[in-house]
């Protein structure tokens, strides 16, 4: 595939920043302690989350904690099965519900070996870390139910470093589970790029609910990232393309707002960008996405301070009065402290407000 798309983006640039009202510090980084990737989950009653993240970058899987009130404030941390330390990279955490009305928490993790960890008690205890018989190098797993809930669709990335493989490059694959996520089956390859790396999938579906697209990071940075549809539930996917600059980026999370609006979180790569390295959220709809439209707005939630693009990884949440709950690692002060755990809270209203005395400019090389 050559490169089509533009490096350069045309929207407006919503700085937030500098709002540290907006801020929560889940956990604070120190001169030793490295909070790496992290991922949230909302539970059903749209006030209890919980956040998951490794020990070091893609280090060792095991520090958990909640929240009672929307992410406002965080619990110390919770006790999690000694064998998570031995599982690392990037730990995503599922609420998953079953066709018997059975909810589940998992959180996945694993470099090599695909693991995964179990609650049936809303997250006060958990079984050890198990492989799963799926394999990936690093990075995240993403999950959504499909067929109406009957079962849920899981992809993941695979490359050189998993066994048993024989693949020159990262690719995507995909595996489907009947049982609300106790077993996988139909393991198989559905994104490979030429001269490319697509990676850390995202999957969203349509609003009409008959179509999934799939965001992918692009890791060899020679094209923009990536993106594919299924219009049959994951049972075949389009050629994988690329996005406009304006979704450039790494370890795409995404949700709906209350208004229908699409909001998507992610490192920024996108060549020329003012934000490029920090953590941004686009805003737009879905069909912007699928027709190749920028969208409405970029936004910068927050800045990174330390190493070039060591942040980003997240989780993303939208509360029942419409406040997103964006959630990341990153470097978030200067100084000797390493990476924390740090939320940023805002309202498309908000941003809508804020988008009207904002100059619009050519953002490239």
């Amino acid at each position: 595939m050559a490169a089509e798309k533009s490096a350069s983006y045309r929207l407006p640039i919503i700085d937030l920043s500098q709002e540290t009202d907006r801020h929560v510090v889940v956990a604070a980084g120190t001169k030793t302690d490295y909070r790496g990737q992290v991922n949230t989950v909302l539970m059903n009653d749209g006030k209890t989350l919980f956040a998951v993240w490794s020990i070091g970058h893609g280090g060792k899987c095991g520090p958990l904690k909640k929240s009672g009130d929307g992410g406002l404030t965080w619990s110390d941390m919770l006790a999690t099965p000694k064998n998570w330390r031995s599982v690392a990279s990037c730990p995503c955490i599922f609420r998953l519900t079953d066709t018997k009305a059975t909810e589940r928490l998992f959180v996945f993790a694993g470099r090599g070996k695909l693991n995964q960890s179990m609650s049936l008690d809303s997250g006060r205890t958990w079984t050890p870390m198990t492989a799963n018989g799926l394999y990936k190098p690093g990075g995240n797993t993403v999950i959504v139910p499909i067929e109406g809930g009957r079962k849920h669709l899981l992809l993941a990335q695979r490359g050189p470093v998993s066994k048993p493989t024989n693949e020159k490059t990262q690719t995507v694959w995909q595996a489907t589970s009947s049982n609300g996520g106790l077993t996988w089956t139909d393991y198989r390859k559905v994104c490979e790029v030429p001269n490319a790396i697509p990676c850390e999938p995202d999957l969203i579906r349509s609003p009409d609910g008959k179509q999934l697209l799939c965001l992918m990071r692009e890791k060899s940075r020679r094209l923009n990232s990536l993106m594919m549809v299924s219009n049959n539930e994951g049972k075949s996917w389009s050629q994988a393309k690329e996005l406009t600059a304006s979704l450039t980026g790494d370890r795409h999370m995404s949700c709906y707002a209350p208004d229908g609006r699409l909001v998507v979180v992610f490192r920024d790569r996108a060549k020329g960008s003012p934000t490029v390295g920090h953590y941004v959220a686009w805003i737009g709809r879905y069909a912007d996405i699928i027709q190749g439209r920028e969208g409405q707005y970029r936004v910068k939630l927050l800045h990174h301070h330390g190493a070039f693009g060591d942040c980003g990884y997240s989780g993303l949440e939208c509360l029942p009065d419409g406040t997103l709950v964006a959630t990341t690692y990153v470097k978030y002060r200067p100084g000797s402290d390493r990476n924390s755990i740090v939320s940023v809270r805002f309202r498309l209203a908000e941003i809508d407000v804020k988008a009207k005395d904002v100059r619009v400019d050519a953002n490239a090389n």
